[in-house]
């Protein structure tokens, strides 16, 4: 049976967002270790929880800091040449779907321009009367 899909919101019950914290912890540290594995890379987490005096931490204290070491002496430019925010991940996606839009009008234009073109040589539109001007110019180029 499938599950219900969650409302991200804060949960205001204590236990009960104690309780989901440890759960998605436990996952989160989980998919960290099978994407190291998987994909052979380096990873680690740092997870801060409300009222922990220490943060959780995967895989170990020393290889994370070993790999936020490497990360620092990196160059500014290599920290920073993958990172995204919100607003740029948002932005991103924005333009991209923007992009198919368009692609998908151009594509439904031709097919509307090559469907006039079939029924004026049909015969159904005789001297290709009740066109518009834009769609003669495009019967056009299409012709050409």
């Amino acid at each position: 049976m499938a599950r219900k899909k969650v409302t991200l919101q804060y949960i205001a019950n204590d236990s009960t967002r104690r309780g989901t914290f440890k759960k998605r912890l436990r996952g989160l540290m989980k998919k960290a270790g099978e994407l190291a594995i998987l994909c052979d890379v380096k990873t680690c987490v740092l997870v801060y929880g409300e009222g922990e005096p220490a943060p959780e931490v995967f895989p170990s204290h020393a290889k994370a800091a070993a790999i936020l070491t490497r990360f620092r002496s990196m160059p500014e430019l290599g920290q920073c040449k993958n990172k995204m925010n919100q607003a740029g991940f948002l932005t991103q996606r924005i333009d991209k779907l923007r992009d198919q839009v368009d692609k998908s009008r151009r594509e439904c234009r031709d097919r509307e321009i090559k469907v006039l073109l079939h029924r004026a040589m049909l015969g159904a539109l005789p001297g290709l009367a009740g066109l518009t001007i834009e769609e003669l110019t495009s019967v056009g180029w299409k012709v050409d």
